[in-house]
């Protein structure tokens, strides 16, 4: 009785104050999202210079700054009521098309969500008319009113926001501390910077300079320069050009050789129309593409950016506008990891300079805390610093001779060339160095080969090839197993996969959703030797496996293939596992350390590596070989400033 007499609850509209808070908690959710929507503004106004200016991670003051076109008196009125926007032009019929956006805002949104929860004031002036002002206070208004113009340009806006979220503490109580929101603001601006080189800009933090960027040429050119400044000289000197175009869709950008990689994916950018977006696709894409040069604890650069119309993607998804939904997923994925593979094979034998300059970079490191080579210091310098690489031929004391053994252990500060620590050589050791004739000098010719010509090999491991312009260090198991796993895998490609049928099929039970992602792809497995058929309701039967997996967990197979399939769009489980039983094989076939091999085998094999695609790294992204150039050995000896 007392339920039916309850009172029914009354629907009300709720006040346009209380509507602006609730947006800007869906839009404007940190600092750093406030600065991402008035940037865009500032870009979609045409601004060729942006200045941010944050205090306390952006919750005390964040200011911007442009030289855009800027907004008369009455656009400042209108542009801080909720979805007023100059983006969306209705057409005759007075319809508006939000599938065919080509700017970085639409909604309307930002400004007048920013201006409720927070003390705005706003500057502006367009060309032909006066500046103007005006002051919201979570969100009443004052102005507007003639102003003192200071922007970028002649014509701009300046956006001062105080005290945010100061509407809503309890939005305050959510923040993360000054540094974390600094931290935030800081990866904003260098996506959008990384998005537009053709844009200066710069970022101040509590007064101090954070980032500066001018503003560089329009192509190729100016977004690598621009991807330099942000992601390291490294990125720079070792990217590789993408650029590709498939049914409409574009893609260009930079990716890393793998032998530059990192232990996580955040120095992965993905870009959609200029618009830098998160996508789970991009991880998978750059997985499948790396998966055969690096571990899976691994992960490349890159940066790609993605031009397609804009009636097939969807940027209308998420709140924030960081997240896109392609018309055709599948196009973009196989047009992002056959660019990438393509790229990678151009490369060739081609290895990160980085390996170079850390090599470099240890020797003059150790050469700095050595003493000097033909001094003989004193028995208490000795015991007081004996991690000194360089060891006289007496004992510890003067009077005690050394250990019979013909080398010594280095000290811990040297074993970071190498897996273990190489010994020192002694005048009285054993040579360990076969050292080949010249042949091109002694036919007065010298050949050109990109890796050079063999002169050595050194502790039947290392061959040492002379080059033009300095000398070649490869790692000769490394190196060969490599080349072949080259091999199997064109072989592998060129004869098929074989397949081993199960005496029993294996019937492995999944959510409807999961088998129904798996089955999707059967024709895809089947030609990488994986069998299957459904079976029943939510259950795929496995009626045979890839030969050369032997006996395997087919289960954990097919689970593994419905987890990455969900995530990334692809197989990636299967294709791994080729790769490890390939590269275990290869392993095993390969010439191993330790083996002597004569200046024929020696020039063969680095002949080999100049024409296999992929030779200057492992199978697990290490290098193959070092390269050092006459003139950084020439510094090292001081013959070079």
């Amino acid at each position: 009785m007392a339920d039916s007499l309850r009172s029914r609850p009354e629907i009300r509209k709720l006040p346009p104050d209380v509507v602006n808070r609730i947006a800007a908690g869906e839009v404007v959710e940190r600092p750093a999202a406030a600065v991402k929507e008035l940037v865009e503004n500032a870009l979609d106004a045409g601004a060729r210079r942006i200045s941010i200016s944050i205090e306390a991670g952006g919750l005390k003051r964040i200011i911007i700054e442009d030289d855009g076109c800027g907004m008369s008196a009455d656009d400042l009125l209108i542009a801080l009521e909720r979805h007023a926007t100059s983006k969306l032009v209705p057409d005759a019929g007075g319809r508006v098309d939000l599938l065919n956006i080509h700017t970085m805002g639409f909604r309307g949104e930002a400004l007048p969500s920013i201006a409720s929860v927070s003390r705005c004031s706003i500057s502006s002036r367009a060309a032909g008319e006066d500046a103007a002002e005006v002051f919201v206070e979570a969100g009443r208004m004052e102005g507007p009113r003639p102003a003192a113009f200071t922007g970028r340009g002649e014509t701009g806006t300046r956006i001062e926001v105080r005290d945010l979220f100061y509407a809503t503490p309890a939005r305050l109580k959510f923040m993360k501390g000054e540094r974390a929101e600094s931290m935030a603001v800081t990866d904003t601006v260098k996506r959008l910077a990384m998005a537009n080189p053709h844009v200066a800009f710069s970022l101040e933090n509590n007064g101090r300079n954070s980032l500066r960027y001018g503003a560089e040429a329009e192509g190729a050119s100016g977004q690598l320069a621009r991807l330099g400044a942000i992601m390291g000289r490294d990125f720079r000197e070792n990217a590789l050009e993408i650029d590709a175009e498939r049914e409409g869709v574009r893609l260009s950008g930079f990716a890393g050789l793998p032998t530059l990689n990192r232990g996580n994916a955040q120095m992965q950018f993905l870009f959609v129309n200029g618009r830098p977006v998160k996508d789970r696709m991009l991880n998978g894409v750059i997985r499948a593409a790396y998966q055969d040069f690096l571990a899976r604890d691994r992960h490349p650069l890159a940066a790609l950016f993605v031009d397609l119309d804009p009636e097939y993607v969807d940027v209308n998804v998420h709140p924030a506008k960081t997240e896109v939904r392609f018309r055709d997923a599948g196009n973009v994925r196989g047009l992002m990891i056959g660019a990438l593979r393509h790229a990678l094979a151009a490369a060739g034998h081609r290895a990160s300079t980085t390996v170079a300059n850390y090599a470099l970079g240890k020797v003059k490191i150790e050469e700095a805390t050595s003493p000097n080579l033909w001094s003989v210091p004193s028995a208490p310098e000795r015991r007081a610093s004996p991690s000194s690489y360089y060891r006289q031929p007496v004992g510890p004391d003067l009077d005690q001779p050394l250990p019979p053994s013909g080398m010594e252990t280095p000290p811990p500060h040297m074993h970071g060339l190498s897996e273990a620590p190489p010994p020192i050589y002694r005048h009285d050791a054993a040579p360990s160095a076969r050292v080949e004739p010249d042949a091109g000098a002694m036919h007065g010719t010298q050949p050109d080969f990109p890796l050079g010509v063999a002169r050595a090999q050194l502790h039947e491991t290392y061959v040492i090839a002379q080059t033009a312009d300095g000398i070649v260090i490869v790692d000769q198991h490394a190196a060969h197993e490599r080349l072949v796993y080259e091999d199997m895998k064109r072989q592998m490609a060129a004869g098929g996969v074989k397949r081993q049928a199960l005496l029993i099929p294996d019937v492995v039970e999944l959510s409807e959703d999961e088998a129904a992602r798996v089955l999707e792809r059967a024709e895809e497995l089947a030609e990488l030797g994986l069998e299957i058929e459904p079976f029943g309701s939510g259950a795929i039967c496995v009626r045979a496996t890839p030969a050369l997996f032997g006996e395997m967990d087919a289960m954990g197979l097919i689970r593994d293939l419905a987890d990455d399939f969900a995530e990334y769009d692809a197989g990636l489980a299967i294709k791994e596992r080729f790769e490890e039983v390939m590269g275990n094989m290869a392993c095993r076939g390969s010439v191993r350390a330790g083996r002597r091999l004569n200046g024929e085998e020696m020039n063969a094999l680095l002949r080999q590596m100049e024409a296999t695609p992929h030779s200057g790294q492992c199978n697990h992204g290490r290098p193959t070989y070092v390269e050092l150039k006459l003139a950084d050995i020439e510094r090292l000896f001081g013959r070079r400033g």
